[in-house]
């Protein structure tokens, strides 16, 4: 094999080896998001008041 042959395939590998590293992590996300779900609060998240509204204790 001539010199840029050998170079060719380490970078395939490293980019096959990248890939799989990838996906694992993407896999394990979709899991643990999977199984968090449930848990999560339902419904739309109420604030105290309009954004930007001052709050009625005012620091002396």
């Amino acid at each position: 094999m001539f010199e840029h042959e050998i170079a060719a395939a380490a970078r395939t590998t490293d980019l096959l080896r990248e890939a799989a590293a990838y996906h694992v992590v993407r896999e394990a996300r979709k899991a643990h998001r999977a199984t968090t779900r449930g848990r999560e609060p339902r419904g739309r998240v109420t604030t105290p008041g309009p954004r930007g509204a001052r709050s009625a204790r005012r620091s002396a």
